[in-house]
């Protein structure tokens, strides 16, 4: 009999929140992270589901996820602990039929619940599942350092944060041509920050949320992961060079259109006629 802590899906959440939390990006309880999952990734281990799925109901319906299961981080739970106890510190959960709640059927032990971010986290996907004709399907949130730093010191608007990120680090126009979409701040943990979220990803596969952390979306584990380990690499970057008096000299115009054209990308227009 196959035990789903061997699953694929089970494994990959063990390995991104343990990288994470390597990164320094998830301290204590912060960050979450969603995997949506098919009826056939399942399949094979219902055996160790829950004999009474708990039911719990969404603040907000949504009907576009009806049916359709996630593995997601517990609230109140650390990444450094998933790898330790994966049964107490994920959960496997399936929303029903008319989308207005959820049953958790597997782990999420001792009455724990899901993040508290999953509003959030299933508005995104929802917009993410329309916006990729259902590519992708992880939606990733932590607090990464260095974006975080940036927040305070940049203007917080879409086009200058996406330029400085391009110019930071060369890769970075490639892995997210359409840019990085920003919120103002916003209470966390609410559908109206949830919202806000979600229609940036309508657009937009990074955002972030100011003095917080950062939203990433992508078709794997290991795609939405790099996404955002890019974009902080840049962030990094850029913290440096800001911290020894700014640029003297970047990556023009011209060079990230080339950019583009070598890669077939198509860069966000907007942000590459920032003047700074």
């Amino acid at each position: 009999m196959q035990n789903i802590l061997n699953a694929w899906f089970v494994q990959g959440m063990i390995k991104a929140t343990t990288d994470a939390w390597l990164k320094g990006w998830d301290e204590r309880n912060g960050g979450n992270l969603t995997l949506r999952l098919d009826a056939h990734d399942l399949a094979p281990y219902e055996a160790d589901f829950h004999a009474v799925p708990r039911y719990i109901a969404l603040s907000q319906p949504m009907p576009l996820l009806a049916n359709t299961a996630f593995i997601v981080t517990g609230s109140g739970k650390f990444f450094r602990n998933v790898q330790l106890d994966p049964t107490a510190n994920l959960g496997v959960v399936k929303v029903d039929s008319d989308g207005a709640g959820y049953h958790i059927l597997w782990g999420l032990t001792d009455e724990a619940v899901p993040t508290s971010e999953l509003p959030s986290h299933f508005l995104s996907h929802c917009s993410r599942i329309q916006a990729t004709g259902g590519k992708d399907r992880v939606i990733m949130h932590c607090h990464a350092t260095n974006l975080i730093a940036l927040t305070y010191v940049l203007e917080n608007d879409t086009d200058i944060i996406t330029r400085y990120l391009w110019e930071g680090s060369t890769e970075c126009l490639v892995v997210f041509p359409d840019g990085v979409g920003i919120l103002p701040w916003m209470v966390p943990g609410t559908d109206e920050i949830g919202a806000a979220t979600a229609h940036e990803m309508t657009k937009h596969s990074l955002v972030l949320w100011p003095f917080h952390g950062v939203f990433g979306s992508g078709p794997t584990l290991d795609e939405a992961f790099g996404l955002i380990d890019t974009a902080e690499k840049s962030a990094e970057v850029l913290v440096k060079v800001i911290s020894m008096g700014g640029m003297k000299q970047t990556i023009s115009r011209d060079e990230l259109i080339a950019l583009g054209k070598r890669f077939g990308v198509t860069p966000r227009a907007s942000a590459l006629e920032i003047k700074k």
